[in-house]
This record gives structure tokens, C-alpha cells and sequence, in this order.
């Protein structure tokens, strides 16, 4: 699960489908990947940090940790 990904978009009132429009994937998809169920792809790491997060470092985001979030 990618709890840092998951704390910034909340943080920054982001919303998993504004996040699967800019990577051009379904809202599930996202789901699936913000979960850990699948990976993101290096190009839509890149994407979501550019564009979503320039001020976190890339690798903090998508870096995964062992955890619950409330759904």
C-alpha cells in the first residue's frame, strides 16, 4: 500500500479518479495500484509526481508501506 501517495493526495484533497484521468487509466486501476494490488509504471510515477506532487520526492511516494488506511 502506498500510505505516503495515499496521505498527500488527501492532504492535497486530490481524488483517485482525478489521479486516474491524468495517468489515462479507470478509477479501479487506480485504486488497484494507490493498494498495491498492481504497480504503477516508472512513466506514471513520473506523471503523478510532476504534475501532482512536485514537491515530494518520487521515490518517498510511491515507496510502499505495510499499513491500513480507512477506505
Amino acid at each position: 500500500m502506498l500510505l505516503h501517495l495515499i496521505t498527500a493526495m488527501d492532504v492535497k484533497n486530490i481524488s483517485t479518479l482525478a489521479l486516474a484521468q491524468l495517468i489515462g487509466t479507470t478509477e479501479k486501476t487506480a485504486y488497484n495500484k494507490i493498494r498495491g494490488i498492481t504497480d504503477f509504471t516508472m512513466p506514471e510515477a513520473v506523471k503523478i509526481k510532476v504534475n501532482m506532487f512536485p514537491e515530494y520526492d518520487l521515490c518517498y511516494l510511491f515507496e510502499p508501506v505495510k499499513g491500513e488506511v480507512a477506505v
